[in-house]
C-alpha cells in the first residue's frame, strides 16, 4: 500500500490544472472502485481473479493480483445502517486512525470542490514499519452516482505535484497510497452493502475490527 518516494523534485502548479487533474484521477479511481465492487456482487471471484482469503463474521475479504501489484477488497453489510450514516465515517482521515494509532497529524490542507479535497496525513515513528515516519498527500473524493450508491475515492497525488503543493516540513518519508475508497450501495429495510478497496501490500486494514469500529 505504502513505499518511500524520493521527493528531490516539484512542480509548481496552477489551481486549474491542479483541479482539472484531481478531477480526472478521482474520476479513474472511482471507476476502478465500481468496477471492483460490481464484480463481487456478480459472483464471478474463479473467474475474475479475485481469490477469496478469508469469510468471517459476514465480511469477506479477497485479493486479486496483477503483476508485483496487489488489490485487496472486503465486503460486509451493515444492518440499519444508511449509506448516509456510514459514509460520515467512510473518509480518509478515518480510515488512517485504523491503520495505525500513532497518527500523530490529519488535516485537509486545500478543498477544490465540495466534494473534493487535499489532505495531509503523516504517521510517527512508533507507527508500524509501514507507516512509520511516512506522510502521504492524498486526495479525497466523494460521489452519489445516479442510483444513489456513494462512492469516496481515495489516492495520492503524484510526488512531484505533491512536493509542490506541500513541500516536507521534517525528516518523514513521502509514502505513496494508490487507488483506494469505499463503495456503499443502499438495501432494503434501511441497510447498506460496504465495499472497500485498497491496493497496496498488507490485508490487515481490512479486518472486521477495523470496519466496525468507524461506527
Amino acid at each position: 500500500m505504502s513505499r518511500t518516494v524520493p521527493c528531490s523534485r516539484s512542480w509548481s502548479i496552477s489551481e486549474d490544472s491542479l483541479k482539472r487533474y484531481v478531477q480526472f484521477a478521482s474520476e479513474s479511481c472511482i471507476q476502478e472502485l465500481l468496477a471492483a465492487s460490481d464484480t463481487n456482487r456478480s459472483g464471478n471471484s474463479n473467474n475474475d481473479g479475485w481469490k477469496v482469503l478469508t469469510l468471517d463474521n459476514g465480511v469477506e475479504i479477497s485479493k486479486r493480483r496483477s503483476g508485483s501489484l496487489h488489490t485487496f477488497r472486503s465486503r460486509w453489510v451493515l444492518r440499519s445502517v444508511s449509506p448516509q450514516q456510514f459514509i460520515t465515517v467512510a473518509n480518509a482521515i478515518d480510515a488512517a486512525k485504523q491503520w495505525d494509532s500513532d497518527l500523530v497529524e490529519a488535516r485537509y490542507i486545500k478543498e477544490i470542490e465540495d466534494n473534493l479535497s487535499i489532505i495531509r496525513l503523516r504517521f510517527g515513528d512508533n507507527s508500524k514499519p509501514l507507516f512509520r515516519n511516512r506522510e502521504f498527500i492524498v486526495y479525497e473524493r466523494r460521489q452519489t452516482m445516479e442510483d444513489g450508491t456513494v462512492v469516496v475515492a481515495v489516492a495520492s497525488l503524484p510526488k512531484e505535484i505533491a512536493a509542490g503543493l506541500h513541500p516536507k516540513q521534517n525528516n518523514s518519508i513521502r509514502g505513496l497510497l494508490l487507488q483506494s475508497g469505499w463503495v456503499v450501495e443502499k438495501l432494503e429495510d434501511n441497510s447498506c452493502a460496504v465495499t472497500y478497496v485498497v491496493q497496496g501490500g498488507f490485508p490487515s486494514v481490512l479486518s472486521i475490527n477495523s470496519t466496525q469500529n468507524w461506527l
